[in-house]
C-alpha cells in the first residue's frame, strides 16, 4: 500500500509524447507543494532543468535567485547538490561566478573547491586553471592544500605521469605565488599519485623529489596507504619496515592501515593481532581502528567478535559514529542477518545519528538477497519518505534491480524522485532504464528520459543511444532521433573529449 501510494505521489511517465518543458514544470509544481521543498532544492533543479548549452544560465539566475538568499551556506550547499547530482561543470561554475558578482559576502574556500571538483570531474581542464588563476588573482586566501588537491588528482586520473608533474611545478609558479612548497605540498603530489594506486609513479616522485622536501610520517603513511590500496600485502610490509628503519615512528594512521589491508584479506586475526601491538605500545586505537576491525570481522562473518568490538567501545573512550554503525550493518548483512541489521538502522535514528548511503546501500544489498522486490520496496519507501537522495552507485545498483525484476514503474518512480530533486541521474541508471523500456516498447518515455540527461548538460553513453536509435527508426519515429542527435551534436561543442561520446 505504501509502494502505491508513493507511485502516485511522484506519478507514471505518460505513454504519450509530452514536452519536456510541460513535464518539468509538473515536476515544480510537485517539489513547491512538498512539505520538504526548500530555496536549495529550487535553485538545484532550476540550474540542472535549464536547457544546455542552448540558452544562456546568468539571466535565468537573475531572475530566480534573489541576492539577500546569496549567503555563503546558501552558495555552498548549492554547489554540494550540484556537484552529488553529476551536474554539467560549466552549469556549477556559471553559478558560482554568479555568487561572485551579485553577493555582498566573500566567497568561502570550500565553495570554490566544489566548483573546481565538478569542473575536474569533467575534465574540465582549461576551465579549471581559469578558474584558479582568477582566484589567484582575486581570493588567493582560497587556494588550499585541498583545492591542489582537487586539481592534481584528477590529472593523475585521467592524464599522464609528465603532465601531473608539470601541473605541480604550474602550481608552485603560477597558482600558489609567494608560498614555499614544503612537505605538504609534496604529500598533496604522493597523495595524488597513491590514490589512484599508481605506485611505480609515485616511488619515482619520491625518489626525484624527497631531497628538496623532507617527508615526514604523513608521507609514508601516504605511500603505504597506496601499497594497500594496489592490494600487494607483500609490497606494504616491506615499506613499512623500510619506513621503521628510515626513522619514522608508526602512527595510529600506520596500524589502520596495515589492519585494513590484512582484514581485506581475510586475516582477521592478523588484525587482532596489529590491534594489541598498538594497546602494548600506547598506541591507543581510534574509531577508524574499531570500524575497520569490525567490518574486518564481518568479512570473515565473525558476528560473535564484531558485537564484542562494538560493545567494548566505551571502554576505549569511543563513541560510536555512523561509520562504526555501517560496520556492524554491513558483518550482520554477510551473516545474512538483515532483521538484526534493521534493528541497528532503527537505534542509529533513535540515537539521532542518522543514515549516510553506505546505511542505504548495505542494507538494500541484504534486502535484494533475502526478501526480494517486497523488502527492498519496504526500505525503498522509507528512504523516500525521509527525503534521502541516494548516491549514484545506490540509485544504479537499484535501476538495475528494478528493471531486471520487471518493475519499471519503481524504475521511473525512482528517476522521477531524483530529476524532482534537482540530481541528473548517471548514464549508467539511463542505460538500464532505456533498455528495459524499449525492450517493453515503451519508446515514449525512453526518449523523455534520454533529453532529460540531454538538457542538463550530460551525454548519454553509445550504448544507450545505439539501443534508442535502433528503435527510433523501427517505429519510424526519425523526427524524435534527428532532435535527440541535433541535441547530442550541441552538447559536444561544449563537453569534452570522452571515451564513450557518441559519434556523430
Amino acid at each position: 500500500m505504501l509502494l502505491m501510494i508513493k507511485l502516485k505521489r511522484y506519478g507514471q511517465f505518460p505513454r504519450i509524447s509530452q514536452n519536456l518543458a510541460l513535464f518539468s514544470d509538473l515536476t515544480y509544481k510537485l517539489s513547491s507543494q512538498s512539505p520538504i521543498y526548500s530555496e536549495t532544492e529550487r535553485i538545484t533543479r532550476i540550474i540542472n532543468d535549464h536547457p544546455f548549452p542552448d540558452q544562456p544560465l546568468q539571466p535565468t539566475l537573475l531572475q530566480h535567485v534573489p541576492q539577500t538568499a546569496l549567503s555563503t551556506t546558501f552558495v555552498e550547499n548549492v554547489l554540494g547538490r550540484l556537484f552529488a547530482a553529476h551536474s554539467n561543470g560549466l552549469k556549477a561554475l556559471e553559478f558560482f561566478k554568479f555568487s561572485l558578482r551579485h553577493s555582498q559576502f566573500s566567497p568561502s574556500s570550500d565553495a570554490f573547491e566544489k566548483t573546481l571538483h565538478i569542473l575536474t570531474r569533467m575534465r574540465y581542464f582549461d576551465k579549471a586553471w581559469e578558474l584558479m588563476a582568477e582566484m589567484q588573482r582575486s581570493y588567493p586566501s582560497l587556494l588550499t592544500l585541498k583545492s591542489m588537491s582537487i586539481m592534481l588528482s584528477k590529472i593523475a586520473k585521467f592524464q599522464s605521469y609528465e603532465e601531473t608533474l608539470r601541473a605541480f611545478e604550474r602550481m608552485e609558479a603560477e597558482i600558489f605565488v609567494g608560498r614555499k612548497f614544503g612537505s605538504q605540498e609534496f604529500n598533496v603530489l604522493m597523495r595524488a599519485f597513491c590514490a589512484e594506486r599508481e605506485m611505480k609513479e609515485a616511488r619515482s616522485v619520491f625518489a626525484k623529489l624527497h631531497a628538496r622536501f623532507s617527508p615526514n610520517t604523513k608521507t609514508m603513511n601516504i605511500l603505504l596507504l597506496g601499497f594497500k590500496e594496489s592490494g600487494d600485502v607483500t609490497a606494504m610490509e616491506l615499506f613499512y619496515h623500510e619506513m621503521v628503519r628510515r626513522g619514522f615512528k608508526p602512527s595510529s594512521a600506520t596500524y589502520n592501515i596495515r589492519i585494513d589491508a590484512y582484514c581485506k584479506r581475510g586475516c582477521f586475526g592478523d588484525g587482532l593481532r596489529l590491534l594489541e601491538e598498538m594497546e602494548r605500545v600506547d598506541c591507543l586505537p581510534t574509531l577508524e581502528t574499531i570500524t575497520t576491525l569490525i567490518h574486518g570481522a564481518g568479512l570473515v562473518r565473525n558476528i560473535h567478535k564484531a558485537r564484542q568490538l562494538f560493545d567494548e567501545m566505551p571502554k576505549r573512550d569511543l563513541k560510536p559514529d555512523i561509520g562504526v554503525y555501517n560496520a556492524l550493518i554491513s558483518s550482520l548483512i554477510r551473516c545474512r542477518d538483515v532483521k538484526s541489521a534493521m534493528e541497528l538502522m532503527d537505534e542509529m535514528e533513535e540515537k539521532h545519528i542518522g543514515h549516510d548511503n553506505v546505511t542505504y546501500h548495505t542494507i538494500f544489498l541484504g534486502m535484494m538477497k533475502a526478501s526480494g522486490i517486497e523488502g527492498v520496496c519496504k526500505l525503498y519507501n522509507r528512504m523516500i519518505d525521509s527525503n534521502f537522495v541516494p548516491k549514484t552507485r545506490t540509485a544504479v545498483m537499484l535501476m538495475k534491480f528494478f528493471c531486471e525484476n520487471h518493475r519499471l514503474d519503481l524504475g521511473l518512480n525512482l528517476w522521477r524522485y531524483l530529476i524532482e530533486k534537482g540530481f541528473c541521474p548517471h548514464c549508467h541508471a539511463l542505460d538500464l532504464l532505456v533498455t528495459g523500456l524499449c525492450s517493453r516498447g515503451r519508446l515514449e518515455e525512453a526518449f523523455e528520459c534520454s533529453k532529460q540527461i540531454l538538457v542538463r548538460g550530460r551525454q548519454m553513453s553509445e550504448a544507450a543511444y545505439w539501443m534508442l536509435q535502433r528503435f527510433l527508426l523501427q517505429a519510424n519515429e526519425t523526427d524524435k532521433l534527428d532532435e535527440l542527435n541535433r541535441m547530442i551534436k550541441k552538447l559536444k561543442t561544449v563537453l569534452p573529449p570522452t571515451k564513450q561520446q557518441v559519434p556523430r
